[in-house]
């Protein structure tokens, strides 16, 4: 099977022209080829359910047809199956497009209900360049994508730069689009908005096709091989918990771009996905450490750390906002203290996530995605073999030890104390949730639900702790009597919750290994 690997960086229209003054761009055509692209598949969309794209393309008179799978995609790298073929006149006949006669059969079938779902209309500039040993296509897209006819079709907007390996090692993709992204003046501080992009053209369109506003995404579950490498199994989850952030960062990002005033705010769950990913990244490089180079754990451990940190204002802000107090102040109450500290709750939860969309847009972060994914591909074989499953067990055995032991003072433990105790649940379920395919399924299965109800009681008596801080920064000047008897309340129900620790103890006491 013929195979493309590229990498994909969306760029800012912003910064479009600093981009095409970059010195290895002065070879770029000043005016490229207009592609006209229209994506084909059954009314059931039985193609996209196969994870297959079909494109006829039109570059001035000549026409060819492209069938791509969907292949693997983290940190804006794709590499997907693709056959691409001048389009013949007349009934196409697919075993002469693709090599694989299951696949040229199914589009055979499929054939007769293809019609039209959508188009891509894009000016391409291009060129090869050679770089750090590796022949690369270099295209700057600029156009949109559509849906409907002329009169009535709804377009998004599409400027990527794609970089194409027709030769080499794929580390000089990753440099190349880091040497793009420093800009034309070649520095971190003045750094191209060019972001990694795992989305390709098809997925975008689909989901024009469909009217679907983006939805956020929950970690795929991660199948470790018993025969793989300690290596191998740290790339495999480290890659799967990259694919989760970057599946769930393109919402919050863009409110950077959206008037400070009025613009609606993400869904909440786009920011509480993202601290999850970032948790199971940690979590994975925590777990592996011992196998990782010491200095390398120790930088990207602080880094995610810090962009963890940045997103948990948001997160306290969204709960309180959206679950803690509708709860307890539902909209019909009118009181003139109700609707004063529903408007500085919100004007606290807007700046918050305001902060983390910034974040998210700073070129920095761009360039951390390339580089953290780089550097995850380039990681040297460890020395010594270790068998997976074996190790696998000795690190749960150690971890449900410490935490039975910190476990039995959950009762007696203060807010601080309680938060920990959650933590390290998280970091051993997620820890079972990257080793399952390694364990007994049923076992794992039963433990991993101890823990997550058992996180769960300990969520919420943490929602209630960030519940009274948050209330304890409203201005005296507002709602001061709403307040005092939210924090009243507040107190209640900590101390009712409280009464459920000692049953959550003997719960995990209890629970069966996983292993």
């Amino acid at each position: 099977m013929p195979q493309e690997t590229e990498l994909k960086l969306a760029l800012h229209p912003k910064d479009a022209g600093r981009l095409l003054a970059h010195p290895l761009l002065g070879g770029l055509p000043r005016v490229g080829q207009r592609l006209f692209n229209t994506y084909f598949d059954t009314p059931e969309l039985a193609l996209r359910e196969a994870r297959l794209a079909l494109r006829e393309r039109r570059v001035g008179a000549r026409r060819w047809l492209t069938v791509k799978t969907s292949g693997s995609s983290v940190g804006g790298l794709s590499r997907r199956g693709e056959w691409e073929v001048p389009k013949p006149r007349g009934r196409v006949d697919f075993a002469r497009v693709v090599d694989e006669p299951a696949l040229a059969a199914a589009l055979q079938d499929w054939a007769p209900r293809l019609r039209a779902v959508f188009r891509t209309d894009f000016v391409r500039r291009a060129l090869v360049v050679e770089h750090a040993g590796a022949r690369i296509e270099l295209a700057v897209d600029d156009g949109h994508i559509s849906v409907g006819s002329a009169r009535r079709a709804r377009r998004e907007r599409l400027l990527e730069v794609e970089l194409e390996l027709l030769d080499g090692p794929v580390d000089a993709l990753f440099d190349l689009a880091h040497t793009l992204a420093l800009g034309p003046e070649g520095q971190a501080g003045r750094a191209l908005r060019l972001h990694p992009e795992p989305r390709s053209k098809a997925e975008r369109g689909y989901a024009l096709f469909a009217g679907q506003a983006a939805m956020p995404r929950r970690a795929t579950p991660l199948a470790l091989a018993r025969g793989m490498a300690v290596r191998e199994a740290f790339q495999a989850a480290s890659l799967a918990c990259l694919t989760h952030l970057q599946a769930n960062e393109a919402e919050p990002r863009a409110l950077a771009d959206l008037p400070l005033a009025g613009a609606p705010l993400p869904d909440p769950e786009f920011v509480h996905q993202l601290r999850v990913a970032l948790r199971r990244l940690r979590t994975g490089l925590r777990l592996f450490r011992e196998h990782l180079p010491r200095r390398w754990v120790a930088h990207w451990s602080a880094h995610w750390k810090g962009l963890a940190d940045a997103l948990g204002a948001a997160r306290n802000w969204d709960v309180f906002a959206t679950e803690w107090l509708p709860d307890r102040l539902p909209d019909s109450d009118a009181r003139a203290e109700a609707q004063a500290l529903r408007a500085w709750v919100d004007a606290q939860r807007r700046a918050a996530n305001l902060a983390v969309a910034r974040r998210l847009a700073d070129p920095a972060h761009a360039l951390a995605l390339l580089a953290f994914t780089r550097s995850v591909f380039a990681l040297p074989a460890p020395r010594a073999r270790v068998n997976l499953p074996r190790w696998a067990v000795a690190r749960l055995r150690a971890g449900h030890a410490r935490l039975r032991e910190q476990a039995r003072d959950a009762r007696r433990l203060g807010p601080d104390g309680r938060h920990e105790l959650r933590l390290a649940l998280k970091k051993l379920r997620y820890t079972q949730e990257f080793l399952i395919g390694l364990l007994d399924p049923q076992r794992a299965a039963r433990s991993t639900a101890t823990l997550a109800e058992a996180q769960a009681l300990l969520g919420e008596l943490n929602d209630l702790a960030t519940a009274q801080g948050l209330l304890q920064q409203v201005p005296a000047r507002v709602a001061p009597t709403l307040v005092a008897a939210l924090q009243s309340g507040l107190q209640a129900q900590l101390e009712a919750g409280l009464l459920a620790l000692p049953a959550m103890e003997r719960a995990l006491e209890r629970s069966p290994p996983p292993w």
